[in-house]
């Protein structure tokens, strides 16, 4: 199994695609695996010519944990989610990549581009934010402490109440996908603390917007404006930010990425992509 490893730390990850096609990093967001990223998804960005890797970020999946059921803080920051990314492109010999992180993934994605520049090629920011402005932030606190032992089952519909968007809404939602990737993330690592120490980690991080300013590549920043997670005028805020950035808001998109819209995801990532003005944005050490 590919892992990505420094020390003590393990980064799960992999990667589909042609061995030769252009490095696409999927970064999911708070306490999602990998899975979160639906196949058929990433075949349709296979299907464009990239090379598609998914993570497992750390404190969930098959990566390194930071604590127990109990602890609630992981004592990292979220420059330490971006070293990951890096330490990924590194174990698969990479020199620069496009990265494109869903909300938790699209800060990482910000994190990597103001650390680590020469590493990336463009960005593709979907619901995602700059920083801890009140402005920004919709959903409510965590609970005080995460759920304890689940048989499957009870995870699962966990997972689906969750995820069930309020009524009403513009576009389906599949539950029978929600059932079995909560059925999928749990048979790997059911481990939902990690949630919390994510959380803990992004409530502490600085703010990014005037770091923004000097990101200098490509960058789709795409967002719902029926979120109710994280609120538009975030993206507004980045794509002003960051010179070449493109702004796609979405009506009646949520805090998701329904299946109806994926070619639109796909056409904005890949454009993004080819945007990219020097020949070589994403080329392999090796």
């Amino acid at each position: 199994m590919p892992y990505a490893r420094d020390d003590e730390l393990e980064i799960f990850y992999d990667a589909t695609g042609p061995e030769d096609g252009q490095p696409l990093v999927l970064i999911a967001g708070t306490g999602a695996q990998l899975v979160f990223w639906h196949p058929e998804f990433v075949a349709l960005l296979v299907a464009e010519g990239f090379r598609v890797i998914r993570i497992d970020n750390r404190d969930v999946g098959l990566s390194t944990k930071f604590g127990g059921p109990r602890d609630l803080d992981g004592g990292y920051q979220i420059s330490d989610f971006g070293d990951d990314i890096v330490r990924v492109l590194d174990a698969e010999g990479i020199a620069r990549a496009h990265l494109v992180g869903h909300s938790m993934g699209g800060m990482v994605a910000q994190v990597v581009a103001i650390d680590h520049p020469e590493r990336v090629a463009s960005l593709g920011l979907l619901a995602s934010i700059p920083g801890q402005d009140p402005r920004y932030i919709l959903h409510g606190p965590l609970p005080e402490k995460p759920p304890g032992r689940l048989p499957r089952w009870a995870a699962v519909r966990l997972a689906e109440r969750v995820a069930r968007p309020r009524e009403p809404q513009r576009y389906d939602w599949e539950r029978a996908w929600v059932r079995e990737a909560a059925g999928i993330a749990y048979d790997r690592c059911w481990a939902p603390a990690g949630l919390w120490r994510q959380f803990a980690a992004l409530k502490r991080a600085p703010d990014r917007l005037e770091a923004l300013r000097g990101v200098r590549v490509p960058t789709l920043v795409l967002h719902g404006d029926d979120d109710r997670n994280l609120h538009w005028c975030a993206a507004v805020d980045i794509a002003d930010a960051i010179p070449d950035a493109e702004l796609v808001i979405v009506p009646g998109l949520t805090h998701a990425l329904p299946r109806e819209l994926w070619p639109t995801f796909v056409s904005a990532i890949t454009r993004t992509a080819r945007r990219a003005t020097r020949p070589d944005t994403a080329v392999r050490d090796r």
